[in-house]
This record gives C-alpha cells, sequence and structure tokens, in this order.
C-alpha cells in the first residue's frame, strides 16, 4: 500500500506526546506537513518528526494546496475543529478529526455535511476500536459468552489540581465543550456503545465542583447514568479531581469481564472476568495505538471503504453528552435526541 500522506493540525499535548511520534511506528502513514498557530513551534517540531513541510494556521489554504497531502488529523482545540475540518473537505481532503467531534450537535452536524457533500472519508479519532485489548472485550461480549448484557460500569479519571500545567482552553466552556466529560467521558460513552452495538435513549446526571474558582466554566467531576432500549444500564463517571484511572466492566447473565486500565494509552492493560465457574484473564502491553488509528484511516482511503468510527458516530456521541449535560442541570432525566438517525446503532 502507498503511504497516505498526511498533516497533523494543531501541535499541542496530544499531538507532541502521541500524533507525531506515531508516524514513525506506522506502516501506511506518512507525515508531510505540520500546522501551528506559532511558526516557531512548527518549524521546530517539523524538524524534530521529519516533516517536509510545515504552515501557519494563517497559511492553512497553501498546506490544503499541497498535493502531497491526502489526509488531515486534527488537533486542535474542540472549538476550532469545525471550521479545519470544513475548509479541509472543500479541498478534498480526507479528515481524522479528534474527539470529542465538536463543541455541538449543530457543528457535527455540518462538519458530516461537509464530508459527505465533497466526497471525503470523515473518521473520528477513538483508538479503542484497534487497540487489542479492547477488541478482545468486544469478542467477548459479541459472542454471547457474557449472555444478556444487563449493567456496564465505567469510569476514567484524571488529577488536573490548580496550579498544574493544563492548557487554559480546557477550562473554557466555548472553545472545550465541557470539562472531564468532554475531555474522558466520551470515551466511556463511545467505547460502551461499540462493545454492545446499541445507542442509550436516556440520560440522567449529577455534576459537582470542589475549586469554584478553577472550575467556573466547566464541571470537575460528573457521573451519569444512561438507558438503553434492550435495558441495559450504563454507570458512568469521569472526573478531574482524582489520579489518572480508567476501566470498563460488563456484567451478564452468564458472566462479567473487565478491562483496566482501559482507556489512557500510556500503560499496559489487563482483561479479567469471569464466564460461569471459570476464571480467565489476559494482559495486553502497551502499543502505539495512534499509529493503529492512522493505519486503519489509511486503508480506509485506499481501499475506498467508509471508515469506522466515522464521524457520524462522534455526532452521535456529542448527542448523548449533550443529554447528561442536561440532565445535569435540571436535574431530571433527559431524552436523548439523536439528528437524522434512530436510536438503534447500526451493526459494526
Amino acid at each position: 500500500m502507498k503511504p497516505v500522506g498526511y498533516a497533523v493540525v494543531g501541535l499541542g499535548a496530544i499531538s507532541q506526546q502521541a500524533v507525531l511520534p506515531a508516524f514513525a511506528n506506522s506502516k501506511n502513514a506518512r507525515l508531510i506537513a505540520v500546522v501551528s498557530g506559532d511558526p516557531l513551534k512548527a518549524e521546530k517540531l517539523a524538524a524534530e518528526f521529519h516533516a517536509p513541510n510545515h504552515y501557519s494556521y494563517a497559511k492553512y489554504s497553501e498546506c490544503l494546496k499541497n498535493p502531497e497531502v491526502e489526509a488531515v488529523y486534527i488537533a486542535t482545540p474542540p472549538g476550532e475543529h469545525e471550521k479545519y475540518t470544513v475548509e479541509a473537505a472543500r479541498a478534498k481532503k480526507h479528515v481524522l478529526c479528534e474527539k470529542p467531534l465538536a463543541t455541538t450537535v449543530e457543528a457535527c452536524r455540518r462538519m458530516v455535511r461537509a464530508c459527505r457533500d465533497n466526497k471525503v472519508f470523515f473518521m473520528t479519532a477513538y483508538r479503542k476500536y484497534f487497540e487489542p485489548g479492547s477488541v478482545a472485550l468486544k469478542k467477548i461480549v459479541s459472542s454471547g459468552d457474557l449472555g444478556r448484557v444487563d449493567i456496564i460500569h465505567t469510569a476514567f479519571t484524571e488529577f488536573r489540581p490548580a496550579g498544574d500545567n493544563s492548557p487554559a482552553w480546557l477550562f473554557k466552556r466555548k472553545i472545550s465543550g465541557g470539562g472531564p466529560l468532554m475531555d474522558l467521558g466520551v470515551y466511556c460513552v463511545n467505547t460502551s456503545r461499540w462493545l454492545v452495538n446499541e445507542d442509550p435513549v436516556e440520560a440522567t446526571a449529577f455534576q459537582w465542583s470542589r475549586d469554584r474558582k478553577r472550575f467556573k466554566e466547566v464541571e470537575e467531576g460528573i457521573t451519569f447514568r444512561l438507558n438503553f432500549p434492550s435495558g441495559l444500564v450504563l454507570q458512568g463517571t469521569s472526573s478531574w479531581g482524582s489520579v489518572l484511572t480508567s476501566f470498563l466492566q460488563v456484567h451478564g447473565e452468564k458472566g462479567w469481564a473487565c478491562l483496566s486500565p482501559a482507556f489512557a494509552f500510556e500503560d499496559g492493560r489487563r482483561l479479567t472476568g469471569k464466564i460461569g465457574s471459570q476464571w480467565f484473564g489476559e494482559e495486553f502491553k502497551a502499543i502505539d495505538e495512534f499509529a493503529l488509528e492512522l493505519d486503519a484511516f489509511a486503508a480506509s482511503i485506499r481501499e475506498n471503504r467508509k471508515p469506522e468510527p466515522d464521524g457520524e458516530q462522534g455526532m452521535r456521541d456529542i448527542a448523548i453528552i449533550d443529554a447528561i449535560y442536561r440532565s445535569a442541570k435540571t436535574r431530571r432525566p433527559v431524552a436523548i435526541r439523536y439528528p437524522g438517525a434512530s436510536s438503534k446503532r447500526r451493526k459494526s
């Protein structure tokens, strides 16, 4: 397969720590350009990661005219995803966009429409679809060995105390869309939907902030319940008030399975559980999940097939998150409204 040429747009922590290094471990992706609001940073990181081209945001249109750039990886703050996605789509470039897809459902809808109208592929950057531990858990759930899934418990937390090096935009609702629910909880929502091939229909939630000065615009923590048409109940929590940790535990009629850590990419994973009287366990070493993601999107482009997860799945997650926030605000259950689709998720 001829490698797909990428431009990475947005050179913050996730790009420097994970996206840019992933090209060295990728089989089917090649770094062609980097784009930043800071031209000096763009030049420095282009040299460090061997990108032959670098651009400022003001010259993004020039980047999109580069014939070697076939796809863009958008890693800016969520409030800026729409403008870079739409401009790329209009330039006939395929788009791989970091989660959360955008800060509002309407912004997601415009992004999906732009990519569809311009006949380019659009993928939401959920690493869990390719990470071996998560794939193994999905196989167990899909096999029916657990029986009917009754309960899912999941959490993703990270400690962001006052005075740390968190970027200021994380705490500004207009550009971040929210707090840990948008940053971390979106993994709990999306991965659970993917595991069971079903979408929830109702949300109930409660949010809190101990440090009201730091968390003036966004929550410090939130817990939520999602009800599914099958009767499945999901209980999830995301917080910036406790140590980095995550888990995903699935309970069925015949057994249970737990993946922990479930979401952060730095650590290895352990999948454990019990089906009937039989215990099982498997460990997975930490691997470059971002390289797997880059390669998966490249394969979709080269094979001319729709990527999974696509932009619509990212949009549906934002619809769920919107309902969670509305429930936390009103302290009442909120029906989830999906844009232009039924509540039953299509099979993967």
